[in-house]
């Protein structure tokens, strides 16, 4: 019985190094596995569907700019999720988060603008998404020192270096487009640009004025006349900060699309004060679309630097129901998307929109996907501006 039991692991002994050495034999055989190249992996795996992938905005590369400075990019999309300056319905930190996810069907292999006949996200520009800056939803004095020491790092990036053989003409800085977040996060943008540009021009789409004096927010339990007075800082009364800390323009800012109640008239003549022109709802059905981008562009002048900032609420809840203060009788989508094609021309160093609050959006993300939209209008416009003067556009001297 031993006998048999030793020759039997002997067996198993020979059998064993038999297979070892034929699976070494093949594997000095085995020929490279196809569709290892650099070109068959990404052509195979270096897509999307829209319903696939990590989410970022439509479907692009993402770096942590912040985190890591010396990336590159001509244009970088950002996240500020900060909602804890509103005054009426919370919930737009969660903003940036719906505009990527309602963004998934833009892809750079779909992304050709016929109104622009440039796709974006093919042309000379390198886009990013830079993911958000993590403020902290607990202490607005401390969110604001967040975001404008990130909004200001990132303001001095340095853009991809030029190679001989390309056909841009022209290099500029870096510039972001931000998702919001509340209204707020314009002051932080504001004085990261002012750093860079000195002060710039406004063109503010919007159903409210937000140069409102922070006393018009009524209360016994702040001091009216202290200027650092921490509850000053609203999304309702951020530009009239702006003005005060003299980041803008005189007389260039612009707001549109208005139709918000007002305290008194006392509200417009401060808006006046501040240099501010207006171009009500309304204003649509006598001007007309072209008519309305017409105005913005003979006010602000197309080599005024400017800071381009959309609130979502400019367009009527009926179509846009998730923000944070809707206001009934608003544009369309497509009157918004149409002016803003209108201003094309515009030198727009600097974008957000904001004001995405998804938890009063429906089920269709109908907010969402608005914002998406007009985040690809104002990329477009972005790109196409930075062309060579050969493709039909305007020269950016910034």
């Amino acid at each position: 019985m031993m006998r048999s039991s030793v020759g039997y692991l002997i067996l198993c002994a020979v059998l064993r190094a038999g297979v070892t050495h034929a699976h070494a034999e093949a594997a000095e055989s085995q020929e490279a596995f196809v569709g290892w190249t650099r070109e068959d992996l990404d052509a195979k795996w270096g897509t999307d569907w829209g319903f696939s992938g990590i989410s970022t905005f439509a479907h692009l590369p993402h770096h942590r700019c912040l985190q890591y400075p010396e990336t590159e990019y001509d244009i970088g999309i950002l996240g500020a999720p900060f909602d804890t300056a509103v005054s009426y319905r919370p919930g737009a930190r969660f903003g940036p988060r719906a505009i990527r996810a309602a963004s998934a069907r833009q892809t750079s292999f779909r992304g050709y603008n016929p109104r622009a006949s440039i796709n974006p996200y093919r042309e000379w520009a390198k886009i990013i998404d830079c993911g958000d800056i993590p403020v902290t939803p607990f202490d607005n004095e401390l969110a604001l020192r967040q975001m404008s020491e990130a909004f200001t790092n990132l303001a001095h990036s340095v853009p991809p270096k030029q190679s001989v053989d390309s056909s841009i003409a022209y290099r500029r800085r870096p510039k972001l487009l931000t998702f919001g977040g509340d209204h707020s996060i314009a002051l932080p943008t504001l004085r990261a640009l002012n750093k860079v540009y000195g002060n710039v021009a406004v063109v503010h789409f919007d159903a409210h004025l937000d140069t409102w004096h922070p006393a018009k927010y009524p209360s016994a339990w702040f001091d009216a006349n202290d200027p650092a007075e921490q509850s000053f800082f609203t999304h309702g009364t951020m530009f009239w900060l702006a003005h005060n800390e003299s980041l803008l323009l005189e007389n260039k800012s612009v707001h549109a699309g208005l139709r918000t109640r007002l305290t008194n008239l006392g509200d417009n003549e401060d808006d006046d004060a501040q240099g501010w022109a207006r171009i009500a709802c309304d204003d649509i059905d006598d001007l007309g679309v072209a008519g309305v981008a017409r105005k913005i562009v003979s006010h602000v002048g197309t080599e005024t630097p400017v800071y381009l900032s959309i609130d979502i609420d400019v367009i009527d809840p009926g179509l846009a129901p998730g923000t944070g203060t809707p206001e009934p009788g608003g544009w369309t989508t497509r009157e918004l998307i149409r002016v803003l094609r209108g201003i094309e021309g515009l030198n727009v160093v600097g974008a957000d929109v904001v004001e995405v609050s998804p938890a009063y959006d429906g089920t269709g993300e109908a907010t969402a996907l608005a914002a998406a939209q007009v985040a690809f209008e104002i990329l477009s416009s972005m790109v196409k501006r930075g062309m060579a003067p050969d493709a039909g556009t305007t020269k950016d001297e910034l």
